[in-house]
């Protein structure tokens, strides 16, 4: 029998598979639709706000929003509050390219999930949760890991 984090990787590649084909003749990659997701859900925020939300590092995020300024899907602006800092907000072709694209998220887990019970989809969520959180404590404080 398989280990849990081997299914759950294979699980993360073939849904970011799936995800990158939906994207694809939208000439945006997975990380540049979770950018624009956020900003056309939460409004203008701060790029290193972003960086801590994505989890991903700062030069990373910097080329996919070079990306995304580039193609004219957001703007990034000084923060008037701090100019050393960079404020993003989507743009009215970004807006008007979000609301015509498909649902990557909502597409993999009707695929990934059809048939199966509420119940053992909230059973696989709670464990996967709790292990992940197992794992990120453990990284962080090298302790065994304690619900909080």
């Amino acid at each position: 029998m398989e280990a849990a984090g081997s299914w759950a990787k294979k699980y993360f590649l073939a849904s970011r598979a799936l995800m990158e084909s939906v994207l694809r003749p939208y000439d945006l990659g997975n990380t540049q639709w979770y950018v624009l997701y956020l900003l056309a859900n939460d409004g203008p925020m701060k790029q290193r706000d972003l960086t801590r939300m994505l989890e991903i590092e700062r030069a990373t995020l910097s080329a996919v929003i070079s990306a995304l300024v580039r193609k004219g899907l957001i703007d990034q602006m000084p923060d008037p509050d701090d100019q050393r800092q960079k404020v993003l907000e989507i743009t009215t072709s970004g807006r008007n390219l979000w609301e015509t694209l498909p649902d990557p998220i909502e597409l993999i887990a009707a695929v990934a999930f059809d048939g199966v019970d509420d119940e053992e989809i909230a059973t696989a969520s709670r464990v996967l949760n709790e292990a992940t959180q197992r794992l990120i404590n453990y990284k962080t404080r090298g302790t065994k890991y304690e619900q909080e």
